[in-house]
């Protein structure tokens, strides 16, 4: 059985864009965070964008993560993209039920993408969000639920805070989901 898992970066106010900011926080416990969900996962699942980004960085990246970002597969929804490369295949057409039938029968990790991100979270394709939230507020940036449609309720499966004050939250949508 598939799922869909989103990790993403956030500041107390809600950004997610450029996260540069993550980088003074940075310790073992929120690498082991990452880890966890990075070893219960198929495959990436990318934005174009961060896709791009991603694979402009990490296959000359010395950092520790390089292996697993350069080893692991990627699906892309893009319709501008032409040939995938970095270990990618791009979804063309009706990506949303292309990703849903890709959730049926793969663990798909979402990093960054906030674009797709807000598609599946307004289809209801996540499963499970895995927010490391930052104790710092940016005061302007996109936002994860920017522009969200309707509220919706979460259960919350796991909390911890690191030595330096970033919270690891994990929820999953509840059953109907709205509130």
């Amino acid at each position: 059985m598939g799922r869909i898992a989103v990790a993403m970066y956030l500041t107390l106010d809600g950004v997610m864009e450029a996260p540069a900011w993550t980088m003074p926080y940075w310790e073992e416990q929120l690498s082991d965070f990452q880890d966890m969900a990075q070893k219960d996962a198929d495959a990436l699942l990318l934005g174009r964008v961060t896709y791009q980004q991603f694979a402009a960085a990490w296959p000359d990246s010395p950092d520790e993560g390089a292996a697993y970002m350069n080893g692991i597969g990627k699906f892309v929804p893009t319709s501008t993209l032409k040939e995938p490369a970095w270990n990618a295949r791009f979804i063309k057409k009706d990506a949303l039920a292309e990703i849903g039938r890709l959730r049926d029968a793969k663990r798909l990790l979402v990093y960054g993408s906030g674009q797709l991100v807000r598609a599946l979270f307004e289809a209801g394709l996540v499963d499970e969000y895995r927010e490391m939230v930052f104790p710092l507020i940016a005061g302007k940036g996109k936002k994860l639920f920017q522009g969200a449609s309707g509220s919706r309720a979460f259960s919350l499966l796991s909390s911890q805070s690191t030595k330096k004050g970033v919270l690891l939250n994990v929820y999953r949508p509840q059953p109907g989901g709205m509130r």
